[in-house]
């Protein structure tokens, strides 16, 4: 199930293509604390898909059980 990946991946860049305008405006320090703790949580989830695609990781649990059917038959 690699499509999930790259869905997940896409949206993650997606995301991230919304928010770029955004970060010119930051003047307060709780803005720049929300921006800092979003773009860390960005960079995990593209690192995270990024892992799975390339096969450094186990898939989620979900697409596990999917690719153990598929085997079976």
């Amino acid at each position: 199930m690699r499509h999930y990946t790259l869905l997940r991946l896409l949206l993650a860049g997606f995301l991230l293509y919304i928010a770029w305008p955004y970060l010119a405006e930051v003047n307060t320090t709780i803005e720049k604390v929300f921006w800092l703790s979003w773009l860390s949580f960005l960079l995990l989830v593209i690192g995270g898909n990024l892992a799975t695609g390339l096969k450094l990781s186990r898939p989620p649990v979900m697409e596990q059980d999917i690719r153990e059917k598929q085997r079976d038959r």
